[in-house]
């Protein structure tokens, strides 16, 4: 009759057993259980177990004497009032099931259970029904006392379980679930709902646990795989989640979910091609998937392919405004290509975003460098270094710039405080030395200049002829000025 996400499952329930011969499913069953993903034999055996309790709910609300005049040990009718009463309230509140009249059906089995209280079916009758009037509270009530009335209720159990759950109450969820296993230990359904309950409650590697026992119990179905494979990639067990993921494309070759989901194993093992494809896939079916197209652009970028993520990331922008997620993407894309004048607004529109953020100020004030605009550059590293003075990139790129800029005491101060975290490598000792020499401090200029050249490895480049004529200069400076 309703479903609760992707874990109800449909379920009737009636008072009367069915006439000889005829079918356990009513005509309205087969599109129910297509709806909820319930399997033919789960759900006869479900109905089967609400005939038994409904013909038992006729006998126990029956005086003696009527019951007598059913099984055959009196032919005299007895004329019951109250017995009748209570028949004819469960009768009706069946038919408004029917009718899915669900506020009658509630005004008649709360009447009813004025008068019998302690009748489990009829409480748990009263949960579905609260449930179906998205009255939850009200349903977790009634479950409970259905279970409490009958501990071997397992459909008690388990409605109650997927009502906390509905109510984001996992962890109070996993212990009527874990009942409902218990009670039903050959359905695969019963236990990939305790899965969930604590993947919820953050307890996902034994959510994994549950997972796998359910799948051993049932192979086929998609909803056990789905989960299973989400659960795994979630672990970083990305190879044991391909599996679940290629085992639900098995089933389902047009599942969406299955080919976004195996998208994001290949990128986890690093198979970015392969993940494009499936994200190809994906987006076939739901073209209008502005995240997916995301995590697309992101691997287009991380093999290479920008001007492919350029345009995956305008279809985004059509879809919705762009984020900073998107213009971060973005950003990335033109760095890669080299496109700095298009990179530099994109990455001023995320500095103003997030003012706080130094990383957005860091690869602007880079742009600017490649730019050949080191005023600008030092305008924007300066205050993004101070907010983030751990970050070595930045402070080399504030030498580079000041360097550029003709601020050479900046740009050896800069490389000072760079030399007593890393190595510096040899470009970084050329230009220590010219700025010393620029400086007119021949005698440190001199050093880094011998250093320079003794890392050196590209004997035809500028720098090394420039560095090797300045030695030669300098050492007969201070040669002369020992003098």
């Amino acid at each position: 009759m309703m479903q609760r996400g992707s874990v109800m499952r449909a379920r009737t329930c009636t008072v009367l057993p069915a006439p000889p011969g005829a079918s356990l499913e009513p005509s309205w069953g087969p599109s129910l259980r297509a709806a909820s993903g319930e399997s033919l034999g789960t759900y006869r055996q479900r109905v089967g177990w609400m005939l038994v309790w409904g013909a038992l709910l006729i006998v126990l609300v029956m005086p003696r004497g009527a019951v007598a005049q059913v099984v055959g040990t009196s032919r005299t009718r007895v004329h019951d009032p109250e017995s009748e009463m209570l028949q004819k309230l469960l009768a009706d509140a069946q038919a408004a099931l029917d009718q899915k009249d669900f506020a009658t059906a509630a005004q008649k089995y709360q009447a009813y259970l004025a008068n019998q209280p302690n009748n489990a079916y009829a409480h748990f009758q009263l949960g579905y029904v609260y449930t179906a009037m998205q009255r939850p509270q009200d349903a977790k009530g009634e479950y409970a006392k259905a279970a409490e009335l009958n501990p071997k209720m397992g459909p008690a159990y388990e409605d109650l379980g997927m009502t906390l759950l509905d109510l984001k109450q996992p962890g109070d969820a996993v212990g009527p679930l874990r009942r409902a296993a218990e009670l039903a230990p050959a359905d695969a359904h019963a236990k990939f709902l305790v899965g969930v309950a604590l993947e919820q409650s953050g307890k996902r590697s034994d959510a994994i646990e549950q997972y796998q026992a359910a799948e051993k119990l049932d192979a086929k179905d998609p909803e056990i795989h789905k989960a299973l494979g989400n659960a795994l990639l979630a672990e970083n067990r990305a190879t044991d989640a391909e599996a679940e993921f290629r085992e639900l494309i098995a089933a389902e070759p047009d599942s969406a979910q299955a080919h976004l989901g195996l998208a994001r194993c290949l990128m986890a093992e690093k198979k970015p091609d392969e993940a494009a494809g499936q994200i190809e896939d994906y987006l076939k079916k739901r073209p209008n998937d502005a995240e997916a197209r995301m995590e697309d652009a992101s691997i287009l970028i991380g093999a290479g392919k920008y001007d492919e993520a350029i345009a995956e990331l305008d279809r985004v922008a059509a879809i919705r405004p762009p984020d900073a997620g998107a213009l971060n993407l973005r950003a990335q894309a033109y760095l890669g290509e080299k496109k700095y004048d298009a990179a530099i607004p994109v990455l001023q529109k995320l500095a103003a975003l997030d003012p706080k953020d130094p990383q957005y100020s860091a690869a602007l004030g880079h742009a600017y460098i490649e730019k050949k605009d080191y005023a600008s550059a030092i305008r924007v590293l300066v205050p993004a270094y101070k907010a983030n003075p751990s970050s070595n990139e930045m402070l080399a790129d504030i030498a580079t710039a000041e360097y550029q800029s003709g601020n050479y005491q900046a740009t050896l101060q800069a490389l000072s405080l760079l030399s007593q975290r890393r190595p510096l490598p040899a470009a970084a000792w050329y230009v220590r030395a010219n700025s010393y020499d620029k400086l007119g401090q021949p005698a440190p200029a001199l050093d880094a200049y011998r250093k320079f050249l003794a890392m050196n490895t590209d004997s035809g480049s500028d720098m090394y002829f420039a560095a090797t004529a300045r030695v030669r200069e300098l050492e007969r400076k201070v040669k002369d000025k020992k003098r």
